[in-house]
């Protein structure tokens, strides 16, 4: 599982850190929760996870950066009897996403009493009423058996839409309360909903509940879908090494997920140390020191499984310049690159070789959650509705040191989590692989 720990840490980016939560009021309603701890507002999370950074971070006056504890709260903004409710899923399809979204129905069904609930369709293009998509109303029944299923059944887009028109078709449904799940892109886009809200000195909030498949979320130890991408990716780590195995001079070529930030890799790595490279984003490699690594290898142990993040290696390539709808540079494939380089080096040199190359990546993306991803997303989607109904607003639902937190968005978005090569996860990996360190 991942730690807080485990990525260069973004407050050597980001020092000054406010983790002030922005509310629409003050409370005005008691919960109709019942039989349960309430969570009070001056409980916090550190955000230090070990000595050295609370010494590094804490003020003169013994003040420390800390996060606002999730749970449910004694009283309200909203009455559950008169609040309307929408969900939004956007960016990539990811393992879980039918979860959160029953989830969230069910605790604002079972736990409040609300009984409006749009489900907005094909992202933020759902809330545009100009685009046509008509939300679906989400009940208890509707969402009862999605969670065995992946995707998403709101569906989902990418790209920004006019805020002023998403807030504007919010007001004519009369939705008070939005939840956003998603990854960077969607994250901005809510924040954007947010002041357009407040600009416009509409009551509504907005929360959103990270997604992203590469747990690249700043300030958020893991994200949902992640440990079910991670198993996934073990089937096609096996392969490799099964088709290496059996095969003189074997090479095995996987590449997995991860844009900006090889967690996915690393992690794969680590599950049954059958990987004996292992190439992400954050560490730079040259083609000729990984092609000079590999022959040793397969002369000393006549097969090899290479790992290689989708973000990796994009120095060695041409850059296309394009970008999708949501404003990522289209990256090259390093999987194709190498798989050609490789290839075509040891033809040159006369040595016989078998490469299997896998590339998993829509198969994982479409998987169903496990069991332990499933446990997670109820907890995150009872935690968004908590945080939604006590009247906070521009913010995402976290986990930090085992706790779930809440992290204004502003700070969620403001740099990528990405492994740190001088850390412990990366030494982890290098130890399983037996990898040089330096392949550059």
């Amino acid at each position: 599982m991942p730690t807080a720990g485990d990525a260069r840490r973004a407050d050597d980016e980001s020092p000054r850190l406010d983790f002030t939560i922005a509310r629409l009021g003050d409370y005005r309603v008691q919960s109709p929760m019942s039989g349960i701890r309430f969570v009070t507002d001056d409980e916090r999370v550190l955000y230090p996870s070990s000595l050295d950074e609370l010494r590094r971070l804490q003020a003169p006056n013994g003040d420390c950066p800390a996060m606002e504890y999730a749970g449910p709260r004694e009283r309200l903004f909203f009455d559950p009897a008169r609040v309307a409710c929408g969900i939004v899923t956007c960016g990539g399809l990811c393992p879980g996403l039918n979860d959160v979204i029953r989830a969230i129905v069910l605790s604002l069904h079972h736990h409040y009493g609300v009984g409006t609930i749009y489900g907005f369709r094909f992202g933020y293009e759902g809330l545009v009423e100009a685009s046509g998509h008509e939300p679906l109303r989400l009940t208890p029944d509707a969402v009862s058996r999605i969670h065995n299923t992946g995707g998403s059944i709101l569906a989902s887009s990418r790209g920004p839409q006019d805020p002023a028109a998403m807030v504007a078709y919010l007001r004519k449904l009369g939705v008070s309360l939005l939840f956003a799940i998603g990854g960077d892109g969607t994250l901005r886009g809510a924040h954007a909903i947010s002041e357009e809200a407040t600009r416009q000195g509409v009551p509504i909030a907005v929360v959103g509940v990270p997604k992203t498949i590469d747990n690249d979320v700043s300030f958020v130890q893991k994200t949902f879908g992640f440990e079910t991408a991670v198993a996934e990716a073990r089937r096609a780590t096996y392969a490799a090494n099964v088709e290496a195995e059996g095969a003189r001079n074997g090479i095995g070529l996987v590449k997995l997920m991860g844009r900006d930030s090889g967690f996915i890799a690393a992690y794969c790595v680590l599950v049954d140390g059958e990987v004996n490279f292992c190439l992400v984003p954050e560490v730079p490699f040259t083609l000729e020191r990984l092609l000079a690594a590999l022959r040793q290898r397969l002369e000393r142990r006549g097969h090899a499984v290479i790992v290689v993040a989708e973000g990796a290696g994009q120095d060695l390539m041409a850059a296309r310049g394009d970008r999708d709808a949501s404003g990522n540079v289209k990256y090259g494939d390093i999987g194709v690159f190498l798989r050609d380089a490789i290839t075509r080096s040891f033809k040159d040199s006369g040595t016989p070789i078998s490469l299997k190359y896998i590339d998993p990546g829509y198969a994982i993306r479409s998987a169903p959650a496990i069991a332990h991803d499933s446990a997670f997303t109820l907890l995150l989607g009872q935690n968004a509705v908590h945080a939604g109904m006590s009247g906070r607003t521009d913010m995402v639902v976290g986990y930090w040191n085992h706790r779930f937190t809440h992290v204004p968005i502003p700070l969620a978005v403001s740099t990528r989590k990405r492994i740190d090569p001088e850390g412990t996860l990366w030494s982890s990996v290098l130890a399983s692989t037996g990898q040089p360190r330096n392949l550059c």
